[in-house]
């Protein structure tokens, strides 16, 4: 294991040196519970345990931290701290669920306490649903589940929700904070909400993330009341590989956790979980993306020159939240392989039609496609009032569209322009379970406006299995009957028969003499 360094903070609200503070209590505690405080830990309960005419300072800590950098033995030694400097302290803890926090609580705390010099100071409740550290003086520390009713009290001196990434709205934070109130001035010493996690992903840990989105800002400008917040993470155009990195952001490495521990955790993980769990960087989705951003960058060819291209397959989507389209384009090339690209991409929706319009009365178009049962569904009526002939796809044939882009990128037969809101949008971009084991793209789940990456699977699908059927157009009704009357007559000449749709002066010519009657 290499030798430690020095690992300051991303974001940090700044300690007041004139102000006296528990942190030092804090660490005593830790120490004769066996823990050596790392610098990170000192920081954050100094910093946060700050105090002014007996009261705390900060009634709300927020600390996001990549994972297994000690967090739980932070956690404990303020639990025990704040246990024990007053009497009758009530505390209350929370993970992602009860059983979690049980879990962490049976795992890796009891075991800690019962072999301290604390052991005789507090017994252990073990009901299920009533776990509890009770303390000689009065104080005592239980658990709460995640749901809309927990934390509903008379009184609470500390509140610690801990994986907040895990929640999706501040329901908790909203139960506890009443139970602070009377705490929250003399003879008490006030009370605090803690907020401890790593990194989520800005669509399913909407909570946390609004948490940091604030905490950054007071941080910055150097607030240092009422809120204290404090971060280590990697900068977002960070290389996830780099072991610098890792320094910089991972303040337990060299001290708690190996450089090969984490290289091995970098292999077999994927790579976005990764830099979620140890870089402490939000991600904009779960996992990995569906399609390899590395294989998609590879068939870019940002010189590529679409125009004139026939015929072309359109396509369009639009945003959940109808903030944003998005318009592609599809075709096939002199070498046989496949081009999309996204025409246009901006926000609101009252430029697609006129758009789609345009761009089928100017250009060789054989279909324009959408799904109906998306966003996108709401414009086919507007599509049809201007006479475009709009091709809908089924839920089984979106299925198919998104597997024929997947298949047409790892097997390189597909060309594109290396556009960004593309490569966001694949980066960003989540699927969804449909039918027999298929998936579609899931705009619920993406963490970005995936709708430039629906427009483009769905043109590609067009132009590969609708193929250079013929234009598309704009249409009237005049325009079908011709259509179908040159059907006719070029079926008719295929046979070697008299085209039965002829003008008078094609049918003398065709019959010196005869009829010039012309069927309708």
């Amino acid at each position: 294991m290499n030798g430690p360094r020095l690992c300051p903070p991303r974001y940090a609200t700044p300690r007041t040196p004139s102000r006296k503070t528990l942190g030092g209590a804090a660490a005593k505690v830790a120490e004769k519970l066996g823990l050596n405080l790392m610098p990170w830990q000192r920081l954050v309960l100094d910093t946060a345990l700050e105090v002014e005419d007996g009261m705390l300072v900060y009634r709300e800590v927020i600390v996001t931290v990549p994972r297994q950098s000690g967090k739980t033995s932070s956690l404990l030694a303020l639990i025990l701290t704040r246990a024990l400097a007053r009497p009758d302290q009530r505390i209350l803890y929370t993970a992602q669920t009860r059983s979690d926090g049980r879990r962490k609580w049976f795992e890796d705390w009891i075991p800690v306490l019962q072999k301290s010099e604390f052991a005789d100071h507090f017994k252990t409740r073990l009901a299920n649903g009533d776990e509890a550290l009770v303390f000689n003086n009065g104080s005592r520390q239980g658990l709460i589940a995640s749901t809309l009713k927990s934390g509903h009290g008379a009184v609470l001196d500390l509140g610690i929700i801990d994986e907040a990434f895990a929640y999706h709205d501040a329901r908790l934070e909203q139960a506890l904070k009443p139970a602070m109130i009377t705490r929250s001035q003399p003879p008490h010493s006030g009370a605090q909400l803690w907020i401890v996690s790593t990194a989520g992903t800005v669509v399913m840990s909407p909570y946390l993330w609004g948490k940091v989105e604030s905490g950054r800002e007071i941080a910055a400008a150097g607030v240092n009341k009422s809120v204290a917040y404090f971060e280590w993470s990697a900068d977002e155009d960070c290389d996830p590989a780099d072991q610098e990195v890792w320094w910089d952001c991972m303040p337990a490495l060299g001290r708690t956790a190996s450089v090969e521990a984490i290289q091995a955790d970098f292999m077999s993980m994927d790579l976005h979980e990764f830099m979620r769990a140890y870089l402490n960087m939000w991600t904009t989705i779960s996992l990995d993306p569906v399609i390899p951003i590395k294989d998609w960058m590879e068939l870019a060819e940002p010189s590529l020159i679409t125009t004139g291209i026939a015929p072309i397959t359109l396509s369009l989507d639009v945003a959940p939240d109808r903030q944003s389209a998005a318009v592609a384009a599809s075709g096939r090339l002199v070498d046989g392989s496949m081009f999309v690209e996204v025409v246009e991409h901006r926000k609101g929706t009252a430029w697609v039609v006129p758009l789609v319009e345009k761009l089928v009365e100017k250009n060789n178009v054989n279909a324009v496609i959408l799904d109906k049962i998306g966003p996108a569904g709401s414009l086919l009526a507007a599509l049809e009032d201007v006479h475009v002939d709009v091709e809908c796809v089924t839920a089984q044939q979106l299925g198919q569209s998104c597997g024929l882009l997947f298949d047409a990128v790892v097997e390189h037969k597909l060309v594109h322009l290396g556009q960004p809101t593309v490569t966001a949008a694949l980066d960003g971009g989540a699927k969804r379970p449909i039918g027999d084991g298929g998936w579609a793209w899931g705009r619920k789940n993406s963490g970005v406006d995936i709708s430039p990456l629906v427009a483009i699977t769905l043109a590609h699908w067009g132009g590969v299995t609708l193929g250079p059927v013929g234009s598309v157009g704009a249409w009237d009704l005049n325009e079908i009957v011709d259509k179908l009357r040159k059907q006719k007559n070029d079926e008719a000449v295929a046979a070697n028969e008299e085209p039965p749709y002829v003008t008078p002066e094609e049918r003398v010519a065709l019959n010196p003499g005869g009829v010039t009657f012309v069927p309708l």
